[in-house]
This record gives C-alpha cells, sequence and structure tokens, in this order.
C-alpha cells in the first residue's frame, strides 16, 4: 500500500495516538480502590495530576483534597483545589502548598482513605525543604541540577533526600490511613520512587549516595545544604509500616505511549517496518540526536539494522549539559532533532516532542524535521545553532516548532523518525 501523501501530518497522528493511549481521563478509573467509609482526601503532585483529578471526580463525584500543578496547567475540579507552582525550579508556592499537604495527611485517620495522584513534575511543584534547609538553598540546589546534566533520576535522589515531604514523608504522614498512589510514570525503569522524587513510596536511597551525585557533578552546594548531607536523617525507613499496607498502581507508562503510536502507524500505514527502540534512551540530547542520525544512514546504505520505509520510535528522557555558558532558547527534543537534522541524509521526516507539552522551558512541545523545514533553514549554520543551545530559535525560523498547550499527561520525550524508501544517503 502506498504511503499516506502527507508526511508531517502522519508523524502529528502518530505522536496524538501517543498522547491519547495516556490520557488520564481514559484510563485511570479502573485502577480506584472502593470507596471507604471514613474520609477520602485526594492530594497530588505533577503536571498530569488535574487531569487525574477529574477523572476521580468523573468516578466518585466532588472529593476533597489538594493538588499542585504547573502554572497554566490548571483545570476546573468540583472539590479538590487546585494550586499552581512553579515548574522547575521550586517556589514559595510550592513550599506552602507542600506545608499545606502534609498537615492535610496528619489529619487523616484509620478509616480515612488518602489517595494520592502523583505524576512528572512533582519535585518541583512540591518543595518541603528538610529541617535546617531553606527554600533557597533548593533553589540553588534545582539551578544547579538542571545545568550539570544530571539525569532525572540522579537529580531526584539528591532532592528527595533534602526534603521533608518526597522520598515516602508524605505517605508517612498519612498513616495510619489507608494509602494509595495512582502515577503516571516519566522516568526510565517506571521506578515509583524516582517519579516525583517519590513523595509516597518507600525510598532505599542513602544521604552517602546523594553525596556521590554531588561529587560526581562537581555540584556547588549552599553550606547548609553541604552540612545537612553530613548529619541530616534522609528518608524515612523502608520498612515503616504504613508501606506495608499501601497501594501503589501505575496507570500509564513510556511504553504504552510507544506501543499506542506504533499501533496507530501500522494502522495508517500497514506497509511500513514500525521498530520501538526502547522507552529509556538516556543521555546527551545532541549525541543521541547524532547517533540516531548515523543509524539513518546504515538503514538507507545497508538496509541494517532495519529496512526502509521504517518508522523508529523512542521514548525516555536525555539532558542538555549548559555548563557555565551563555545559553539560547530550546529544550532537550529541539536539541536532540537539530543535532539528528546537522548529521543526517536528506529525505528524512522526524519528530521529538515532550508528551506534556512543554519542551525545557518554552510554550512549544518540540519540533519536527522534514524536506519542507530543511529547504526553509538550508542557508542556516546547524551546528552555529546547537553549539549555542539555541535549537528553538532555529526552528522557529524554519516553521518547525510544534505547539500543543499543556497536555495534561506527562510520560517523557517522545521521538519518532521516518526513513522512506528510495532514498540514497
Amino acid at each position: 500500500m502506498a504511503n499516506p501523501s502527507d508526511l508531517e501530518g502522519f508523524l502529528r497522528a502518530v505522536f496524538d495516538a501517543a498522547i491519547l493511549a495516556v490520557d488520564p481521563r481514559a484510563i485511570l478509573a479502573p485502577f480506584l480502590p472502593q470507596r471507604p467509609k471514613g474520609r477520602v482526601v485526594v492530594m497530588g503532585a505533577g503536571k498530569a495530576t488535574a487531569r487525574m483529578a477529574q477523572a476521580v471526580e468523573a468516578a466518585w463525584g466532588p472529593c476533597e483534597g489538594l493538588i499542585a500543578v504547573p502554572h497554566g496547567a490548571r483545570l476546573p475540579l468540583a472539590g479538590i483545589e487546585v494550586v499552581e507552582t512553579a515548574h522547575p525550579v521550586p517556589d514559595a508556592a510550592s513550599e506552602a502548598t507542600a506545608r499545606r499537604m502534609l498537615d492535610m495527611a496528619r489529619g487523616l485517620g484509620a478509616n480515612d482513605l488518602a489517595l494520592f495522584l502523583i505524576s512528572g513534575g512533582g519535585s518541583a511543584l512540591l518543595a518541603a525543604p528538610a529541617e535546617g534547609v531553606s527554600l533557597a538553598d533548593k533553589q540553588a540546589v534545582h539551578q544547579a541540577l538542571l545545568r550539570s546534566g544530571a539525569s532525572i533520576s540522579q537529580m531526584n535522589l539528591l532532592r528527595k533526600n533534602l526534603s521533608a515531604i518526597k522520598g515516602g514523608h508524605l505517605a508517612v504522614a498519612a498513616h495510619p490511613a489507608q494509602v494509595v498512589t495512582l502515577l503516571i510514570s516519566d522516568v526510565p525503569g517506571d521506578d515509583p520512587a524516582i517519579i516525583a522524587s517519590g513523595p509516597t513510596v518507600p525510598d532505599p536511597s542513602t544521604l552517602a549516595q546523594a553525596q556521590a551525585v554531588v561529587a560526581r557533578f562537581g555540584l556547588d552546594l549552599p553550606p547548609k545544604v553541604a552540612a545537612f548531607l553530613e548529619t541530616g536523617t534522609g528518608t524515612p525507613p523502608v520498612d515503616h509500616p504504613v508501606f506495608a499496607a499501601a497501594q501503589t498502581h501505575m496507570i500509564a507508562t513510556p511504553m504504552a505511549a510507544l506501543r499506542a503510536a506504533q499501533t496507530h502507524a501500522q494502522a495508517l500505514w500497514p506497509d511500513l517496518n514500525v521498530v520501538i527502540l526502547g522507552d529509556a534512551l538516556e543521555g546527551e540530547a545532541r549525541d543521541l540526536g547524532q547517533a540516531m542520525s548515523g543509524i539513518a544512514q546504515s538503514i538507507l546504505r545497508h538496509g541494517v539494522p532495519f529496512a526502509a520505509p521504517v518508522l523508529l520510535l523512542s521514548g525516555g528522557e536525555t539532558t542538555v549539559t549548559l555548563g557555565q555558558s551563555k545559553a539560547g532558547r530550546g529544550g532537550r527534543n529541539s536539541e536532540f532533532l537539530l543535532s539528528f537534522a546537522a548529521h543526517a541524509p536528506e529525505g528524512l521526516y522526524a519528530l521529538a516532542c515532550d508528551t506534556d507539552g512543554i519542551d525545557g522551558a518554552g510554550q512549544n512541545a518540540g519540533a519536527i524535521w522534514s524536506p519542507r523545514v530543511a529547504k526553509a533553514s538550508a542557508a542556516f549554520d546547524k551546528l552555529a545553532y546547537l553549539v549555542g543551545h539555541d535549537s528553538l530559535s532555529f526552528f522557529e525560523a524554519a516553521d518547525g516548532v510544534i505547539t500543543t498547550g499543556p497536555t495534561h499527561t506527562n510520560v517523557n520525550d517522545f521521538r519518532a523518525i521516518l526513513i522512506p524508501a528510495g532514498l540514497s544517503s
């Protein structure tokens, strides 16, 4: 069967299918427990939490509770209070909301249910620094981590060991209530202890491991933070009784989105070879972009490891190491795609977007690469934009930016590379 006539539209449709598959409104209800006789209090934080809360109230009616979402991600709810706090660096609202949530959890009894809704982004949205550590200290740590090139797992390991709410502290505050956590994963491996720094699940990490992250990336810590890592208490013990009875359910994952994209692409183009490379591809965004261009060249030259036409799908969270240099505008997805474009053969199509609809600090989800975009940017120095971490400016000038607005879900990065048949490397 012939390929679709609009290949850019094809990639957008595949991306849209991935997002739909992890929309909380469509998938959350089967994971809800039976309602208890006592109170039900809904709490949580993350980029997908407002949509998750809507799904809860659609099933149970108005509920009491408190959730934190990024600015611009508020949705209407009947009973649950929604507070907008800062991301990716916490602000005063992040701390105030976290303290309120801890007090709310401490007010529950044995006959009550604490229903926690957690998704990526919660680490910044709820920030209750450990005793002796200030919000300004935590902000400095966040800023240093964002520039360091550390992975999301490494970032969250350090952040939860400096927190009074992460790493299981929030669940401990709710004891002896019944604790149920519904999670949407945005991390490679889908580890509940890493998602939003695991406020409701046991955490096996140690202060020594947090110190190792600091040493590996040469982080310049505020004195109070360095002192706490030497003398602090870290996260609650994993054998705390609240964790023995708690229920934790993963309702959406990066692989679920990739599989939905694969199914949709195959339905639109039955003769296309659609391959999922994995949901946990990490490393520097520009390095992965160049590596993917090498795979594309091998496919075109040798039909290895796959024969064209082929669609390569992948997920995971890359990093962008800024160091101390002044950077332009862009996120990890647009940087990945610019690196891919700088090294790839002509005639390819590719899309790289964050499934939450926000790539980096911009208002775009990511970008698309195609012969149309290549023609519009033929006179641009791609490597100069890449060196300056200015990928968003590049794609804006070439009309390759993808803007979705907040999707109200979040299963990390989504990448699709289409290699048509009949091209030469």
